[in-house]
């Protein structure tokens, strides 16, 4: 095991040697580095997990389920300058600030890439931890949207197959029928026009927003709704057309043509620069929202975490296969976020749905030497539980102060089935409502925060979480 540990290191470190990063010969072997993504669907709190996370490795009495922890291995914690010059570094003490002053507000979402260096100085275990000294874990933290991860499946489909599959959906979704029918009516075998072109693209953007303000995850392109220095270039300005015999020059071939150089020109670059050079992987997912919202939500998250695992190309990083560049992810975490919105009676039967969404996409990492987990968490709890008798029965409730009044309210929000497929039946069969439940959701604002010596941030599981993600690291 520790042969195995420290030639992870080595590799680790040939990789930043190779990746071209220039640091001492000292860090590159004795100081051993892992790159941890976090990103997410919409609305899933990655910017607060990464506060939460680092707030609480670094003021540990929280994080009693880490086993580096609970046996007094950690020496210290810190943050380290930005390692990499071309990245933004992540704010943490902005965000900070946001969660924990005296009237906490939740801080902004990601809309671009940025990163940050957490390093450990760790006191080794086992017979052989008194004769070696304490050794320094550096962990890059890499947030990026959850939007820009979404494209990365777009990479095995055409224009034609996109176009189709696009039209389908909007098809089936009253918040679609603007924006099909400017498709429909425009003349995809004329010849292109800029100013057509871009008339459609606006219409095409704001039937994705409205896809993601109703909590469907399948919201691709992600750069149009994220498009940071892209705004108005021609590779964010293309639509879905019905199929037709188009010419050259004409508006449908020039849609096809930008579709192809938005794979090659903004998806690739960013997996061959950033998300390839991941050796783990946290995906965020509100599955609390997707259940409110209905069985299509559900259905198409299901789908969508599926083709994302797909994306990862999970596997065992064998020694050769990393020296030649074919970087796979070793471990990855799914977790569904917002866990303090239910009582914790029911925090199982939510990681179990998850679980089922996942389970065959999980088996086939599991065969591809990857490791999986799933459960539900809260990076930060912003309420408490309580118990209210309604019509003479025992409800388990959560109360929290609302996001959009300030008052403080209860809330029961429905109980989860005990068997997933209650739920993932009708998501699977496309019905349009839930038939016998009706799954209620508030939204909380942060709660202002308490804290004693050498606390973080209140939480639900983040510390099984970073145990699953880190753990061995600080064995």
């Amino acid at each position: 095991m520790v042969i195995g540990r420290l030639t992870d290191e080595v590799l680790r470190g040939v990789d930043r040697v190779t990746s071209g990063v220039s640091d001492t010969i000292s860090e590159t072997f004795f100081e051993p580095r892992l790159r941890l993504g976090v990103t997410g669907l919409s609305q899933a709190g990655k910017t607060v997990f990464i506060t939460s996370l680092v707030a609480n490795m670094l003021d540990r009495a929280r994080m009693g389920r880490m086993q580096a922890v609970a046996q007094g291995r950690i020496e210290a914690a810190f943050l380290q300058p930005q390692p990499d010059d071309t990245l933004p570094r992540f704010p943490y003490e902005r965000h900070l600030a946001a969660l924990s002053g005296p009237d906490p507000v939740w801080p902004d979402s990601t809309s671009h890439i940025s990163q940050l260096r957490l390093s450990f100085r760790v006191r080794p275990g086992g017979l052989l931890g008194g004769l070696r000294g304490a050794r320094i874990q550096h962990v890059d933290i890499i947030d990026y949207p959850g939007e820009w991860l979404l494209d990365l499946v777009l990479l095995d489909k055409d224009y034609d197959s996109w176009s189709a599959e696009t039209l389908a959906r909007m098809q089936a979704r009253a918040h679609g029928a603007a924006c099909l029918d400017a498709l429909k009516a425009t003349d995809a075998t004329a010849r292109h026009d800029e100013a057509v072109a871009e008339a459609l693209t606006g219409t095409f953007t704001d039937y994705l927003r409205e896809t993601r303000a109703a909590g469907l995850p399948d919201i691709m392109p992600g750069r149009f709704l994220l498009p940071g220095d892209l705004a108005g270039s021609p590779v964010l300005c293309f639509v879905p057309l019905p199929s037709a015999r188009a010419g050259r020059g004409s508006l449908r071939r020039e849609m096809a043509r930008r579709f192809d150089a938005y794979k090659a020109q903004v998806i690739r670059p960013f997996f061959r620069d950033h998300f390839a050079r991941i050796d783990r992987q946290v995906v965020l997912a509100d599955l609390l929202g997707a259940i409110h919202t209905g069985p299509e939500a559900v259905g198409r998250m299901g789908e969508t975490l599926s083709e994302l695992l797909a994306a990862f190309r999970p596997g065992r990083n064998a020694w050769l296969t990393r020296l030649l560049g074919g970087r796979r992810v070793e471990r990855i975490l799914f977790a569904a976020t917002k866990a303090d919105h239910l009582h914790h009676s029911q925090h199982e039967r939510l990681s179990a749905i998850l679980q089922a969404l996942l389970r065959q996409s999980r088996d086939r990492a599991r065969f591809a030497g990857a490791r999986t987990e799933a459960l539900a968490l809260a990076a930060i709890r912003a309420t408490v539980e309580e118990q209210h008798q309604r019509d003479g029965k025992l409800l388990d409730c959560v109360r929290g102060r609302l996001l959009d009044t300030g008052r403080q309210a209860a809330l029961y929000p429905g109980e989860l089935p005990e068997d997933p497929m209650a739920l993932l039946g009708p998501a699977q069969e496309g019905a349009a409502r839930w038939l016998d439940a009706d799954y209620t959701i508030m939204r909380f604002a942060p709660a202002p925060l308490t804290r004693g010596p050498e606390d973080g941030l209140p939480h639900i599981r983040l510390d099984r979480a970073a145990e699953f993600l880190i753990g061995d690291l600080l064995q």
